[in-house]
């Protein structure tokens, strides 16, 4: 499982081909495809709209080895229902099993199955971060979604100050997610549950409606979860003995619609150039098909070792991005520890308390 796919960039191939041969060994391989893929329909979104791919760049992704893919997110209905409805139907026509957006709420929330050795492995996805045009309905394209709150509360003396914040899953939708994940975890082994979610470009910070949404899906029956949207790596913990990685950072995300030098869009760089502002940083400038925070560079390949029986072992192989852009699959000896080191780092950070173990060419994830 890796997190962010962007392919917004010719050649779309050639970003894969380092990581190409570690995703063959997985039987599953999933993605989160970011951003849709169509040459049709017209900005919908006044939040940073991204703008829409190549259809053709998605034969990349089947040819990395993705069977299965997770489209709930912020910028899936971007380009409105011709974009989701292209982006689905590209997906499908290539053998890629797909969730979290549709034509309409149903279809949004419809999840992907598939079967290998034996195993069913079921998948749903939820954006948890809006904006509320992204969300499906029963008659409107869009995808899944759990609504959160935000809640401001000056709890000190001093008009104008900076307040705590407190962020929540609506109770409602919340039970909504939880009783999808109940339905899907009696069809198939294996239930992973795919969460867009989290405080983008900020290292280690895990906020507070994160660690509860992600439990409840594990208590409702999912035996991995999986974050993504941050666009830089989480902390992992591991919750009732299942794993929840909370943030996969990217993995191929290459475009220039964020990049302050080549974009064509005075919105987007208004908004790349807030985003520094914002969250202190500046991307690389000799990367601008890469325009996010440099500790992004550092990202993983999620690995579970599972049968029919239940989940066997949760971990991770550390990978860190070249300056092509290109996630490079690491060894100990070549670069790994450090990016093993920065997981240990960020999950301390947030109060996630694990214990990363190598195992021949990956790290084991367990509780300390």
């Amino acid at each position: 499982m890796v997190g962010d796919v962007i392919l917004d960039e010719p050649d779309a191939d050639s970003f894969f081909v380092p990581s190409r041969e570690r995703l063959a060994r997985g039987d599953i391989v999933i993605g989160h495809i970011e951003v849709p893929h169509t040459a049709r329909g017209s900005a919908q979104s006044t939040d940073i709209p991204a703008p829409p791919a190549d259809p053709k760049n998605l034969q990349a992704f089947y040819n990395a080895g993705f069977r299965m893919a997770t489209l709930a997110g912020n910028h899936i209905n971007d380009s409105g229902a011709a974009g989701i409805e292209d982006t689905v139907a590209t997906l499908r026509a290539l053998g890629i099993v797909t969730t979290g957006a549709g034509s309409n709420l149903d279809e949004a929330k419809a999840p992907a199955i598939l079967e290998r050795n034996g195993t069913r492995v079921g998948l749903l996805s939820y954006n948890c971060v809006g904006p509320r045009e992204s969300w499906a309905t029963s008659d409107k394209a869009g995808c899944a979604y759990v609504k959160v709150l935000t809640h401001y509360e000056l709890d000190y003396a001093a008009p104008g100050g900076p307040p705590t914040i407190y962020t929540f899953a609506a109770q409602e939708s919340l039970e909504a997610m939880c009783a999808e994940v109940q339905a899907l975890r009696a069809r198939c082994d294996i239930a992973v549950v795919a969460l867009h979610k989290g405080m983008g470009h900020t290292p280690a910070q895990i906020v507070m409606y994160e660690r509860s949404v992600a439990k409840a899906a594990i208590d409702a029956g999912a035996d991995v979860v999986i974050g993504h949207h941050a666009h830089i790596l989480r902390g992992i913990e591991i919750y009732r003995g299942k794993p929840i990685y909370h943030g996969l950072g990217n993995f191929v995300t290459v475009t220039k619609a964020l990049s302050t030098l080549q974009t064509d869009s005075p919105e987007r760089l208004a908004w790349a150039l807030r985003r520094e502002k914002l969250f202190g940083f500046k991307p690389d400038p000799t990367m601008p098909t890469y325009p996010f925070h440099p500790e992004s560079r550092n990202t993983i390949i999620a690995r579970c070792a599972v049968t029919a029986q239940g989940l066997l072992e949760a971990g991770f192989i550390p990978c860190y991005i070249d300056q092509q852009a290109r996630p490079q699959p690491l060894q100990a000896h070549n670069g790994g520890q450090a990016v093993v080191d920065y997981v240990a780092r960020i999950s301390a950070a947030a109060g996630l308390a694990i214990r990363l173990e190598w195992i021949d060419d990956w790290v084991a994830v367990r509780q300390a």
